[in-house]
Order: structure tokens, then C-alpha cells, then sequence
């Protein structure tokens, strides 16, 4: 094991972002390193690849102005630590944890490796207690629940953007708590990174923002959720607090990975993405959870969008594998006009029984969320029938049915811009079946 810095000034070449420095005695992967140019310009980096004397090192920002002979590389012989403290709140970084905020650095109370550490499942207490989004396809029938990891599946062209920045602006406990909310754009455009800016602007200083676009280097995407999650998991299990951490668009983080993966001529896997790039989701799905004896929460909205709309593709498909469900976003429900466009049906919480009901939401939670999918499910399968018969062709009781699953799409699932909370959205769910004489016991 090393126990002191080294120095190198033996880089053979410079790619864009990657650096080669030769005869370096010992490195490992992951290690943060430093570059020194001529001109006194500092740049951090990491690790990539060791090959014998040989180390790749990604450089986290522009590589202009370094010099083969004259910049000087030192390894530091630890891996990417994050800076703890309550102070990063209300504050927006980049995936260096660089203010973008023009406010100055804080002073950290505490340092935590990025990585994190594994919760071990005895310690895991099973999340329950409903966290409010303000969306009713969402509160009503797929309730997230504090602790878990629900997935939003999404498809290119649609608008996940602006239902994360409703979720951002409108999220909050039903009850008392503290609350706060950790996101992470990856691979943003200028036109969603100034959308996401002025978002957080209009928001009290509840949050903590990290931002990488589009043209910044590939390693900080990869770091960047990790430093989010660091920070969610000191806020929650350090200070108690219940921190929503989402994350957009884990498509781009997956890309950067097999981007990593080619620099390190690795063997591909499926489509091109690593072997391993179900336990590297795994690794980071797996950090959301509860403890037990402590008070906070880390729950956990990855949004994704699906290449070629394919929800068998590798990123949705291993993501499905790891959490809790998932929210799916519907090409037909948006040319419908239907904001947010959520196709209720494939849509799932496998932790929502556990949340919702007397004492935590409503006592008739359950039973109108039931009633809404067994109608809407046989009005969209009457829609079929429909197709081949027509409307006059069917049943009275069908066609009320029928007319409920598209009152149930333009009036619960269509909401605009607007803000529900649980009791509203529960009430016009009553509202609903009791119009279409469906009975509630």
C-alpha cells in the first residue's frame, strides 16, 4: 500500500480529455490525480487504466495548456471525496463539485468517499410513509414511498424534462419532516441547463443541484451522481433529513460508461455497454434506503429515456431489474395533449401498499386506486372492441365504461401544470367513480 504522493513528469501523449504518463511506479484505478501545467493551471483527474508501467488518466475539463515535457502529474493515493456539510443546501455544482453559483466554497464539516458504502440488509428498515410529488398518476395509483427506488421510463421527444421540474418544485412530505431534494442533471444541453436554472431559482433553498452538460468531460458524468448521492446520504442519515435524490438522464450516464469502457479496450457486452454495467446501476440504485434507529430517508427517481423506445434495451431492462418498479411515459398519451403524459397500466409501485392507507395517506387510498385500474384497464380493452364493432355496437354498461377511461385520462391523469396534493387527487378519484356509478364500499 502507498503512503505518499508521487510526482511524474513522464506524459507520452495528450487525447482531448485523456492524459498518458509513462513509468509510473504505482496507481490504482479510480485514483484522483493532479495536473500542474506551465502556466501554473491546476486539473484534476482520475484513474482510468493501468497497462504495466502505463496509466490513462481522464482529466476533468480542458486539456489546453498542457505540455508533455513540463506539466506535472501528482497521484494522491486516495479515491474522489465528497465535502459534507448542511451548508451545501440551496447550492448548485457542476460534476466536480465546482460552485456554479458564483457563492464561494464552504468550509466541510466531514469528507466521504464517493463511492459510498453498501447498506447491509439487516440494517435496512422497509421503507414506508408516502413522499407527495404532486402528480396524481403518480400519488393516486403508484404511490413512491420513502426508501424506495421507482424508476421514471421515459421515450425521446417527450416531455420528461418538464415533469422532473414539476417534481422538483412540487415534491414534499404529506406530513411533517425535514425535507429536501438532491438533483443531478447529467449530459444537459445550455437550452435544460438554463430550464433546470431557472427552475431551482423560483424554489426555497430546499435542494442541492448538480449540473453536467453535454460538452463537459465524460468522467464527470459518471461522478456526478455519485457526489449527489453522497450528499444525499449525509443529509439523511447524518442529519436526519428526508432527501428525494433524482437523477436525469441516467441514458447519458450509461453512454458515458460505455464510453469509459472503450477507452479502457474493454470486451463489450450487450449493444455495446460493459458487462458490468448492471452492478455499476446496482451500486448506485442500492444506496437509496432507510436504517434503522436513524430518522432520515434516501429515495430515489432515476429518469431514463429508452432508446428507440425500447423497454427491453439494456438500460431500462437492468434498471427494471434493481428497483422498485416504474413509472412509463406514453407517445399516445402525449398526442393526446395529456400532461404529464403517464400510461398508467404499465406503470407500477411495488412499495405502495406499504405507504398508503389509514394513518398514512386515507383510508379509502386502496380500494379507489383498485377501482380506477380495473375500469380504466377494461375501458382501454374495450377501446379494441370499439375499433371493430363501433361504439353502437356495444353494451350500455360498456360504453359508460368507455367514456369513464377517457373522462379518467382528461380529468385524473391530465393536470397540466398544476399542483395536486394526496387528498385532492383521492377525491377527484371518488368524484370519478361515484359519476360513473362505480360503488365504493
Amino acid at each position: 500500500m502507498r503512503l505518499a504522493e508521487h510526482c511524474y513528469r513522464s506524459i507520452s501523449a495528450i487525447r482531448g480529455p485523456l492524459v498518458f504518463v509513462e513509468r509510473v511506479f504505482s496507481a490504482r484505478i479510480g485514483e484522483t490525480v493532479t495536473l500542474v501545467a506551465p502556466n501554473g493551471q491546476l486539473l484534476e483527474g482520475e484513474v482510468l487504466k493501468i497497462d504495466t508501467e502505463q496509466v490513462l488518466i481522464q482529466v476533468f475539463g480542458e486539456t489546453y495548456g498542457l505540455d508533455l515535457e513540463k506539466t506535472t502529474v501528482t497521484f494522491h493515493d486516495s479515491v474522489k471525496r465528497a465535502p459534507l456539510s448542511r451548508q451545501c443546501l440551496g447550492r448548485i455544482f457542476n460534476g466536480s463539485f465546482k460552485p456554479l453559483d458564483d457563492a464561494p466554497m464552504y468550509i466541510p464539516e466531514s469528507w466521504g468517499a464517493v463511492s459510498g458504502a453498501p447498506i447491509n440488509p439487516v440494517a435496512r428498515e422497509f421503507p414506508h410513509e408516502m413522499i407527495e410529488t404532486g402528480i396524481s398518476a403518480i400519488d393516486g395509483l403508484n404511490s413512491l414511498i420513502k426508501g424506495q427506488k421507482l424508476p421514471i421510463f421515459s421515450c425521446a421527444g417527450l416531455p420528461a424534462q418538464e415533469l422532473v421540474a414539476q417534481i422538483l418544485s412540487s415534491a414534499r412530505l404529506p406530513g411533517e419532516g425535514d425535507f429536501v431534494v438532491v438533483f443531478v442533471a447529467l449530459g444537459l444541453s445550455y437550452h435544460e441547463y438554463s430550464f433546470f436554472r431557472e427552475t431551482l431559482e423560483k424554489m426555497p433553498s430546499r435542494f442541492v443541484a448538480f449540473f453536467n452538460l453535454a460538452g463537459e468531460a465524460v468522467v464527470e458524468r459518471l461522478l456526478a451522481p455519485r457526489l449527489g448521492l453522497t450528499i444525499a446520504e449525509d443529509l439523511a442519515f447524518n442529519h436526519g433529513m428526508d432527501v428525494l435524490a433524482i437523477i436525469s438522464d441516467m441514458t447519458n450516464y450509461c453512454d458515458a460508461l460505455r464510453e469509459i469502457s472503450t477507452s479502457r479496450e474493454e470486451l463489450p457486452g450487450r449493444r455495446g455497454y460493459p458487462g458490468y454495467m448492471y452492478s455499476d446501476l446496482a451500486s448506485l440504485y442500492e444506496r437509496a434506503g432507510r436504517l434503522h434507529g436513524r430518522a432520515g430517508s434516501v429515495t430515489m427517481l432515476p429518469v431514463l429515456t429508452m432508446p428507440e423506445d425500447d423497454i427491453t434495451h439494456p438500460i431500462p431492462d437492468l434498471t427494471g431489474y434493481v428497483t422498485e418498479g416504474q413509472i412509463v411515459l406514453s407517445r399516445e398519451m402525449q398526442q393526446k395533449g395529456i400532461f404529464p403524459p403517464i400510461d398508467v397500466l404499465p406503470c407500477l409501485s411495488r412499495l405502495m401498499q406499504s405507504g398508503i392507507g389509514e394513518g398514512l395517506t386515507r383510508a379509502d387510498h386502496r380500494q379507489v386506486a383498485n377501482l380506477l385500474y380495473q375500469t380504466y384497464a377494461k375501458g382501454r380493452e374495450l377501446r379494441k372492441l370499439e375499433a371493430v364493432v363501433g361504439k353502437e355496437g356495444l353494451l350500455e354498461e360498456d360504453r359508460v365504461v368507455l367514456t369513464m377511461a377517457d373522462e379518467f385520462e382528461k380529468r385524473f391523469v391530465h393536470q397540466g401544470k398544476a399542483r395536486r396534493d394526496i387528498f385532492q387527487t383521492l377525491d377527484l378519484g371518488r368524484e370519478l367513480l361515484k359519476e360513473y356509478k362505480v360503488e365504493l364500499t
